[in-house]
């Protein structure tokens, strides 16, 4: 009887069975993939016989035992995808860093590179909101990009990026570099991860500003949220309509207070371990070289390419799957 109660108890919160239903569903997956490669090494063992008399048969074990070696780095990819909101959508904010129009136009560029990232992927990707540059590019942007393991996969983007270029807007064509922030953030499940008290808010209603652009409408609804308790602001400009912003304003604030829970959590397990904790903007994790060379070089992994217009083209795989790797087993 008590195990019949506690099942009918655990379907009255349905949006936290659903989500204890969706981790179920991603641990029966990795389960499976388990189970089929260790199904295909044992007929790749007991075929090995064979192979040593016929030349035919052992080209195709070989190529098995190379498919099988695939199909195990794939599957330790995953292992580094395995932290407890991998597997949810994101939210990705672009700040532009000190340096006025230069920053403003590499955080734009950056922000076509995340579109381009999640279109090649097939993962949905909404501007929830931006803020204009003064001459040329943006301030800030925040995407909403929804997909199997998208805050997963674009948790390694988090930190400083770095440009360093020929000015486009300097006269003498002098050559610049520039800074923009990215952020990452886990998409947070309502009433789940995160309650909010309506008394912990305050809301602003106010006109949007500055020039509009092709990722923007122009509004007179702008909403901006102040949580009272952590002082965490949130805006959002980029719809017509007053609740619209209001939603959109809500959701970001969801995803940064999980965020800032997670990084209460990481630094109180940081001071128990009598590590240093890092402050402000610290070091970049990457930089992009337009000149006096082509590159672009990850200062974590040192994976790097020339390929510099198929990175601003969206093409972060490999940097990203380098990231993974390099933290197996580091993440708790």
């Amino acid at each position: 009887m008590e195990k019949q109660s506690a099942q009918a108890d655990f379907w009255l919160d349905q949006t936290r069975a659903q989500g204890v239903m969706r981790r179920l569903a991603d641990y029966k997956k990795t389960v499976e993939k388990w189970r089929g490669l260790e199904k295909r090494v044992a007929d790749i063992t007991v075929s090995l016989p064979l192979a040593e008399e016929d030349t035919i048969f052992r080209e195709e074990i070989a190529s098995e035992i190379e498919a099988a070696a695939s199909e195990l780095d794939a599957i330790e990819l995953d292992m580094a995808l395995s932290s407890e909101y991998d597997a949810r959508n994101a939210i990705l904010a672009i700040h532009a860093g000190a340096g006025g129009t230069e920053s403003q136009d590499w955080a734009e560029m950056l922000l076509r590179m995340y579109l381009r990232w999640a279109e090649r992927r097939g993962y949905n990707a909404e501007i929830l909101d931006t803020s204009p540059g003064d001459e040329a590019g943006i301030k800030s942007a925040t995407i909403g990009i929804s997909g199997d393991y998208a805050f997963g996969y674009l948790k390694s983007e988090h930190g400083v990026h770095r440009l360093v270029r020929l000015s486009p807007f300097d006269a003498d064509h002098a050559r610049h570099t520039s800074f923009v922030l990215i952020e990452v953030l886990p998409e947070a499940e309502a009433d789940v991860d995160v309650t909010i008290d309506p008394d912990d808010l305050k809301v602003d209603v106010f006109r949007s500003s500055g020039p509009g652009g092709q990722h923007m409408q122009k509004t007179s609804s702008a909403v901006r949220i102040t949580h009272l308790p952590t002082k965490l602001v949130v805006t959002c400009q980029s719809e017509r309509s007053q609740h619209q912003n209001k939603e959109i304003a809500l959701r970001i604030l969801q995803s940064r207070l999980l965020n800032f829970e997670l990084a209460r959590r990481a630094e109180e397990r940081t001071r128990l371990k009598g590590e240093r904790i890092a402050a402000g903007w610290g070091s970049q994790i990457r930089s992009y070289i337009l000149h006096p060379y082509r590159m672009v070089k990850d200062h974590r992994t040192d994976y790097q390419t020339g390929n510099t217009d198929a990175v601003l083209d969206g093409d972060l795989d490999g940097f990203i799957t380098a990231y993974l790797r390099s933290i197996i087993g580091k993440e708790e």
